[in-house]
């Protein structure tokens, strides 16, 4: 047998193995070939499409405007693709997306139906070595993760729901074919940004929907509708310009921060009142939050915003009892998802849904023909698990990683997820992670993100490849100051009282870490392009002919 220490390693077999098929690993693939790279996707879906593929639930829509949620790369895709809304369906974008596999000759570098269970770093060949639960392992120099920060869902934890003999139903897994609930009676477990959007549709179906809620969320209307031809060609026009203001904005969407921004308890009532009612006439969750730019740091404007949509609530909301118990009261306004809504309060109108308040009698069991309250039991035909996502790292540590020295991901992040950067960890070499955890990503337009980190993934392999740089990994003392800083942004905000799925709160066992940047897209793009200016400062490179 040959001695591995010297022989020659074979080459690899792709330059990048991509993980994921949503807007990152599209743009990401399409990406690496313009740059002359050979690359390829694993996706687990049957279709391309990443969440938009998953997430088909009744309702499902984006809750950032279709002509920002949408690729920015080429002028040409932006000018031929029509949207037909101003909040784009799930259908719509699932349509764009597949336009753009056809468009850019995606499809030939994309395995569907395949799931990438393993990825082992090779440290003498330096380089990855991938498996799937399809076929035979392949070997790529980088391997990319483009799995998403909302892909794998929270399976609901119940006791009895194994006795319960109706029809249940996972949002994040919904029926290709779609549930008809006429005639039914229906439970939705859930009162978060998916439930928001499914209750309203299932509730003009169902015979009776009971919605079972722990938690009261903020949200507000979207004031969606048609996107008039004119409208959409006028913002066209003026594309680049729009771009270039949400690449430096704070939530990558087309509003300006003000440099010298009031502070909102200096604003008069009547003046902060008017703001928000033309904002919420206008529709829109970020730009409620960035009318008043110090909503999410000081808790007196935040009580302002705070009370101003609950009295919206209660002017919605018929029964005034009803109405209070749909008053958020548990966390401060913008520290869980604020979310985006067509006609949810107004829907509580309907005398054929309830609410119940689970804080006040919790669940005891899931019966046979229905869910046993401590205080009463509810017959239902069906019942809808809109239990959220174990969000940011789910997906990532559900495939079995390992890096250096055979030290899995798992073990690495087993008090919280290790970054720098939200792009790589440390101890594992040309492992790239696509708006990972302590970036910006779930607080911003994630197309806008998504865009912001494949650019530098793909000039920093080039800069790799031009180099003769062998592997580049994150440092240990750049990832420890970056998460110094994100957590020290984090504290320096309200963002951390709430029990969120930011924090991983929603899931078990799960050690509790705020999981993004909140310092914003602009100042965070600012600050990679510097790392990259400085020749990856805070990254360890490793020339070829050296020793991984």
């Amino acid at each position: 047998m040959n001695d591995p220490r010297i022989t020659p390693p074979l080459p690899p077999d792709f330059d990048a193995v991509i993980v994921g098929a949503g807007f990152a690993g599209l743009y990401m693939l399409h990406k690496l070939r313009e740059a002359g790279f050979t690359a390829h996707v694993f996706e687990a879906g049957d279709g391309v499409g990443g969440t938009w593929y998953w997430n088909r639930y009744p309702g499902a829509r984006c809750d950032i405007e279709s002509v920002d949620y949408s690729y920015s790369f080429s002028p040409e895709l932006e000018q031929e693709w029509q949207w037909t809304e101003r909040y784009p369906r799930q259908p719509e974008i699932l349509a764009y997306l597949n336009h753009v596999a056809d468009r850019f000759d995606l499809r030939r570098d994309i395995d569907l139906n395949t799931r990438v269970t393993a990825a082992h770093f090779d440290e003498h060949a330096g380089l990855w070595r991938i498996e799937t639960d399809r076929g035979q392992p392949v070997t790529a120099r980088h391997c990319v993760m483009a799995t998403g920060c909302l892909s794998v869902p929270k399976a609901p934890e119940l006791p009895g729901i194994e006795r319960f003999a109706g029809a249940t139903y996972l949002t994040a897994a919904w029926p290709k074919d779609g549930v008809d609930f006429t005639g039914l009676r229906v439970g939705v477990i859930g009162t978060g940004s998916t439930a928001i959007q499914v209750i309203p549709q299932v509730a003009r179906q169902a015979k009776h929907l009971t919605v079972f809620q722990r938690t009261a969320n903020f949200s507000v209307p979207a004031r969606n509708g048609p996107l008039p031809a004119a409208e959409q060609q006028r913002i066209k026009a003026g594309y680049p310009d729009r771009r270039a203001l949400s690449r430096q904005s704070l939530f990558g969407i087309p509003v300006a921060v003000p440099e010298a921004p009031r502070r909102t308890r200096d604003i008069p009532p009547a003046e902060l009142n008017q703001t928000l009612e033309t904002l919420w006439a206008q529709g829109g969750a970020m730009s409620l939050l960035a009318a008043a730019p110090d909503v999410l740091v000081d808790p007196e404007a935040n009580a302002r915003v705070a009370e101003f949509v609950r009295r919206k609530i209660r002017a919605t909301v018929k029964d005034p009892d009803l109405a209070e118990r749909l008053c958020p009261s548990t966390h401060p306004l913008g520290t869980k998802r604020l979310c985006l809504d067509t006609e949810y309060y107004e829907t509580f109108n309907r005398d054929n849904v309830t609410l119940v308040d689970l804080r006040a009698t919790p669940i005891e069991t899931l019966t046979e023909h229905g869910l046993r309250t401590r205080e009463a039991e509810y017959r239902l035909d069906a019942l809808i698990f809109a239990t959220g996502f174990d969000a940011m790292t789910g997906a990532l540590l559900a495939m079995d990683i390992r890096g250096r020295n055979g030290r899995s991901l798992r073990e690495a992040w087993a008090d919280g997820p290790h970054t720098y950067l939200g792009l790589a960890s440390a101890g594992f070499p040309n492992l790239f992670l696509i708006t990972g955890p302590q970036s910006p990503s779930v607080f911003t337009n994630m197309v806008m993100s998504i865009e912001q980190h494949v650019d530098w993934i793909a000039d920093c392999l080039a800069y790799l490849r031009a180099r003769g740089i062998r592997c580049i990994e994150a440092s240990a003392p750049a990832q420890a100051q970056w998460e110094a800083h994100v957590a020290a942004v984090a504290d320096a905000t309200l963002m951390p009282q709430a029990d969120s799925w930011y924090v991983g709160a929603n899931v078990p066992g799960k050690p509790r870490v705020f999981m993004a940047y909140l310092g914003g897209l602009g100042p965070y793009r600012q600050r990679c392009d510097e790392v990259a200016a400085q020749g990856y400062a805070g990254f360890e490179l490793t020339p070829a002919a050296a020793t991984v």
